[in-house]
């Protein structure tokens, strides 16, 4: 994935003592974490995992416990150790990526295969909590006005559509497993490839509106989607990593706590978070205030 709470390359030390060090004071985990009384709750250096973050803590704060938040920590090389050595409680994952940072080699590909995975590679003293019905990963995405002319709602359906299909992308997916060789192999689809180098952003947008691609890859939770009536085909081969939003507790999350985190991620559909992440980029809003007005239209504050 191709983001930057993805990104991997720096070394896991370093960029521990770098982000940890971010985030105010000389040891900011050394507060709380795993003192049984306190939740301390963790996020990525991304807005939107921020933003689920500030949920958990705010609905843990409603139920009466008491949370020390320490945001933005930076990348899985970061703050994966803090959560296994117990520094930090509660965490806003992503089930796919997680699960292929614990086991590379998984084969597991669709929703309930990598949840359950998932739930058999997280190390002894933490566990994954109910995942959301919201994802944050690639997908294949159309305009509206293409999915309705060609009956569209999974990428099998590409099948139906006779006329040429261009797929636009950064370049390296030209050759990655869900590029067009990809596509082929797994729904029998042919489609040419036209380099795009924003990831998905407003360069890839305007050529799925001008019609010069009819596919492209773009992030299920990206603001973009909704901002511009786009579809994102569903993927029942699982060509793109499932990737739906789970907490990862420690032990000192007991039972009740858990209990208020399940009942957000119930609440957390795709159309929610990406509602979420709408806010933060086009109105500019915080974390606090957007987590605070959704937990009190779910009625969880």
């Amino acid at each position: 994935m191709s983001r930057s709470r993805l990104t991997a390359g720096l070394v896991a030390g370093a960029v521990a003592t770098l982000a940890l060090s971010a985030c105010g004071g000389s040891d900011p985990l050394s507060n709380g974490g795993g003192d049984g009384d306190t939740i301390v709750v963790g996020s990525q250096d991304y807005y939107s995992n921020e933003i689920v973050a500030e949920i958990y803590a705010q609905a843990l704060e409603a139920d009466g416990h008491d949370v020390d938040r320490q945001l933005r920590i930076g990348q899985r090389e970061a703050y994966v150790p803090e959560l296994e050595s117990g520094d930090i409680d509660l965490f806003p994952e992503y089930t796919g990526p997680l699960l292929q940072y614990w086991e590379p080699k998984t084969p597991a590909r669709l929703t309930d295969e990598v949840y359950a995975a998932l739930q058999d590679a997280t190390p002894d003293g933490l566990r994954v909590l109910d995942q959301a019905d919201a994802t944050d990963q690639d997908s294949y995405v159309v305009t509206r006005e293409f999915a309705e002319k060609w009956g569209l709602t999974t990428i099998a359906d590409l099948a139906k559509v006779t006329d040429p299909l261009t797929l636009g992308a950064n370049s390296e997916a030209e050759n990655r497993p869900n590029g067009p060789k990809g596509l082929q192999q797994a729904y029998g689809v042919t489609a040419k490839f036209a380099p795009i180098e924003d990831g998905g952003g407003p360069l890839t947008v305007k050529a799925l509106k001008d019609d010069d691609i009819q596919l492209a890859i773009i992030y299920t939770a990206d603001p973009s989607i909704k901002k511009n009536d786009l579809v994102s085909l569903e993927d029942p081969e699982g060509l793109f990593l499932a990737s739906h939003v789970v907490p990862v507790a420690s032990e000192d999350v007991d039972d009740e706590a858990a209990a208020v985190i399940d009942k957000v991620s119930a609440a957390m559909t795709v159309d929610a978070l990406v509602d979420l992440n709408q806010r933060s980029v086009d109105e500019k809003l915080p974390a606090e205030k957007i987590a605070a007005d959704w937990l009190e239209a779910q009625g969880l504050d």
